[in-house]
Formats: structure tokens, sequence, C-alpha cells
């Protein structure tokens, strides 16, 4: 089982690819890590601390970066030594049976369409990440902002590829599938949604009808379907939200001696409360529809979000995910 990170992409790169590629290694012997990106600076990042390098893991050079503000298929196009790229390349070549990057999310889905290449009858394939629950369950939703149109099919395909994915890598029976809409009524929506509808009521996963925004958060399904231009305004929302709260109780408990003692003893519950809520802990969001498994990591991903993506796609690879989701849209 190999692998392959960008160890160049993300905010915090190439320390916390470097980081979460150690901890991965230690853990998991069976599974070869390679690290891709520029031998110069990653070498040293391996050798901090005398520790000796586990032999699971390896560099694999690239000498170029694709940046957070690049134009994503220009740089794909032009950047042929780019550290995504090249990984996207070891995937396609079967060099590698999964990637991981947490660099630019258009770079990303320009080279799993362009490098990697599409599974046969995906037309679009989805960001699917996690979304906090308060039950911790979580809810998969896609697509959340790898294409901002799309087509009734393309819902459908959402709703079937999710589904596998939740089932496969998460280990939920039966998983509840819900179309975002404004209503939980069938005729609500426009007429994106309203054409979806029966679409999805066709195929073989348990869908429960429309699902508003306002309940996805107690976890009124398990995967959410929606258009990548309202699943990323949905993801944000949350994101600000979440961000808004723990900002607003920072100053409340900040204002006198009083409330400070109350946040010294609130304590262990508002790390839990911050802990449900941490996308680190998800580790990733897979693109779903590819040929290779390819997932994407947070921007702002530490070492231990790298280390749970590893885990992530560990699990999707003894599961056989793409394979299954190829086989179900496929027929064959």
């Amino acid at each position: 089982m190999r692998i392959a990170i960008d160890a160049m992409g993300g905010d915090h790169a190439p320390e916390c690819n470097v980081e979460g590629a150690l901890a991965a290694a230690a853990e998991w012997k069976d599974t070869q890590i390679v690290l891709v990106g520029d031998e110069q600076r990653l070498l040293p990042l391996l050798k901090q601390g005398g520790g000796t390098v586990p032999s699971n893991l390896t560099v694999h050079h690239a000498g170029e970066v694709i940046e957070a503000e690049d134009e994503p298929v220009k740089a794909v196009r032009r950047k042929k030594d780019a550290s995504m790229v090249v990984a996207g390349r070891m995937l396609k070549e079967k060099q590698a049976e999964a990637m991981i990057s947490a660099g630019n999310t258009g770079a990303l889905m320009t080279t799993g369409l362009l490098v990697v290449g599409r599974m046969e009858g995906i037309e679009r394939p989805a960001l699917a990440p996690m979304i906090p629950t308060l039950d911790e369950a979580g809810v998969l939703a896609l697509d959340l902002g790898a294409n901002m149109d799309a087509k009734p099919e393309h819902l459908a395909q959402y709703a079937l590829m999710g589904s596998l994915y939740r089932e496969k890598v998460m280990g939920v029976n039966n998983p509840r599938v819900g179309l975002l809409n404004v209503g939980t009524e069938a005729g609500k929506g426009n007429e994106l949604t309203k054409l979806a509808f029966p679409l999805l009521q066709e195929l073989p996963i348990n869908f429960i009808g429309n699902v508003e925004a306002r309940d996805i958060m107690l976890g009124s399904c398990d995967v959410l379907v929606c258009d990548g231009f309202a699943g990323n305004i949905l993801l944000k929302a949350v994101e600000g939200t979440a961000g808004a709260m723990f900002k607003l109780l920072k100053e409340q408990f900040t204002q006198n001696m009083r409330s400070k003692l109350g946040a010294a003893l609130l304590m262990p519950q508002l790390r839990n409360l911050k802990g449900k809520l941490d996308y680190k802990e998800h580790g990733g969001a897979p693109l779903l529809g590819l040929s290779g498994l390819v997932v994407k990591s947070h921007g702002s991903a530490d070492g231990n979000a790298i280390k749970n993506a590893v885990r992530q796609a560990r699990v999707a690879l003894q599961n056989q995910l793409v394979e299954s989701i190829s086989k179900e849209i496929s027929g064959k």
C-alpha cells in the first residue's frame, strides 16, 4: 500500500506534511509513505531531532510548487515538475495507490481531471468533506466546491458515490442520503433539485428526501447531496458560525475575574465542544469519481490532520472504494 503526499502543498508546508508522514509511517508499518517535494527542504526536516527515518518513508523529488494564488489549469499544465502534479502522475502510473494534498483545491481538482483521469461513466468528480454534527457522527457532503454548476444526473452520481463512501470507509450501514433544499416537501426547490429528486428515488440507496440546512448539524442524514455552489456556501457558513461562536465565548469569558473562573471550570467541556467542530479530526475530503484515490486535506492542516488523511486513505484502499464505485456506476 503506497500513499503519495504532496509535501509542498498547504499553508504550513512542508513541515506539517513531514510531521504527519513520520507519524503515519511509525504507526502503519504496512504502508509505504512517499513524500513528494524538494529533497533539499525535506531531508533536513526528516533528520531533525536525530531520530531514525522509518524504512517505510521515502522522498520522491519534485522541483516545483503550485502556489495558492496560481491559476489552476495553467499551473498544472506548465508546472510539470510540481509536487502535486508529480504525485498525481505517480497515482496514474500505479507508482502509488493514493495521493494526499493540502494544496490549492482548484489545482488538485485539475490534477485529478487532467493527470489522474476521471472514472469511466463519471462526468463530474465531487469534493466530499465531512461536516460536523452534534452527535459526532458527521455528515458526508458532496459536492462542496469542485464544480460550481451541476445537472440532475450529476447529483444522482454524487448520491451513489457518497453512499458507497460512507458505507465502505466509515462503516455506516445503509446510510441515509438527503438532498439539500429550502424545504422538506418533495415539490420544493429550484429546477435542479426538482429534477434530481426522482433520480435519487430510483437509485439503490437509502434516499430520505429533502433536507434543510438548519437540520444538517443535528444529524438529519449521513450523506448530503448538493451542487458545488450551494455546498461551498454551506461549508463556509458552518465554518464561519463555529469561528464566531468561539470568538464570542472567549470575549464573554475574559470580561472579569468571575467569568475567568467560570471559564476555567468549563475548559474541559469547551475543548470537547471545539473538538467536535474541528475539521482536522476528519483528515480530509476525498475527490470522488476519479480513477484513483485522491484526498484533499484542509489548507491549514497540521501534522495530525495529515496523519488522519493517511488513515482515511488506508481504510478506503482496504475496502476497495474506487473499484466499488466504478462497478456500481458502470453496472459491470
